[in-house]
């Protein structure tokens, strides 16, 4: 088979959800809605926790954060596909796929660890109450958001360096709606054995040690909780957690969706839709799942709306005099 370096490749092609011409308006307005409602969900929740004294708390400033991070995840594929179908223009240049690459490898594995920080947050605060705001100060708050942060960074990095060395063939097509790093192996010529490798040890490393984290957390609470005399503490204990574990097993489940489906199937149908789940869909959910299981966070983001309606109304007033 004849096969070219990297360097010569200079663009890749996306191919997207569909090449059937008339479901292409429709995904478009459909993926146009699932990214305003993202963006706003998740910026109403970062608005409602700054704003409100009540949720300056560990556990609101890590919601925070990941408000933060599905925002970035979001921007960083959606976009890109919205504008490729605008223009009808499907390229993507090998420098701007490896570059999408790094930042959806980052942007999932910050998810992966604030998932996991919010677990143990929780563990904290249902086990250890009388320590609770020792242990989890400000500062401690923020390193742990610095050090996934960094690893996520690291995570990224390295496979992006490794898909440096592939090489790739005259077919540059991607069966995708955004550079995936599963995709660009399996179009590589070249020999995959080392990437795949770092692909599975990687991701047992990186996922395991915090699903490991946030299973343990939540072992412990279920057996603190089961201790309790009061069932309102009981209930107002399960509201809180339950929403975050609503969050972990979207997220957990749509990932081990990706690799069943890359591992047992061909089809790029099924990667495709796989990958949806993962990277569009719990980032657009995950506000909801928090404020309507959340009566803290249902009341803040009602002060929220509020205030900035009367904001606006004055400013309304102010414009038509």
């Amino acid at each position: 088979m004849q096969s070219r370096n990297h360097s010569a490749v200079l663009e890749f092609l996306l191919l997207g959800l569909t090449g059937d011409a008339q479901l292409q308006s429709l995904i478009l307005s459909l993926f146009l809605c699932i990214y305003f409602v993202t963006v706003l969900g998740n910026l109403l929740i970062i608005l409602a926790v700054s704003s409100d004294l009540h949720l300056q708390t560990p556990m609101y400033f890590f919601l925070s954060s990941l408000s933060i991070n599905d925002i970035c995840l979001s921007t960083n594929t959606i976009p890109n596909m919205l504008i490729n179908m605008i223009t009808q223009n499907q390229s993507i240049t090998y420098t701007g796929c490896l570059t999408q690459v790094w930042f959806v490898l980052v942007f999932t594995g910050l998810e992966n660890c604030l998932l996991a920080v919010m677990a143990y947050d929780r563990y904290v605060a249902v086990c250890h109450p009388l320590r609770y705001s020792t242990i989890m100060n400000p500062s401690c708050c923020v390193l742990m958001v610095l050090v996934s942060l960094f690893l996520s960074l690291v995570f990224g990095l390295l496979h992006t360096l490794m898909a440096l060395h592939l090489s790739f063939c005259k077919d540059v097509e991607i069966p995708h709606f955004f550079c995936e790093l599963a995709q660009l192996i399996k179009l590589s010529c070249s020999d995959t054995l080392i990437n795949n490798i770092l692909v599975y040890f990687a991701s047992c490393i990186f996922g395991g040690i915090p699903i490991s984290g946030i299973i343990f957390s939540y072992t412990h609470i279920l057996s603190a909780v089961l201790r309790m005399p009061s069932s309102g503490r009981r209930y107002k204990i399960f509201s809180t957690c339950g929403s975050h574990l609503c969050v972990v097993s979207l997220f957990y489940g749509t990932i081990l969706g990706v690799y069943i489906s890359s591992s047992v199937t061909d089809s790029p149908e099924k990667s495709i839709v796989a990958s949806v789940m993962y990277s569009v869909v719990p980032q657009m959910l995950n506000p909801f799942i928090y404020s309507l299981r959340n009566k803290d966070m249902k009341q803040a983001l009602r002060k929220f709306i509020t205030r900035l309606c009367a904001v606006l109304s004055s400013h309304v007033s102010f414009t038509e005099k």
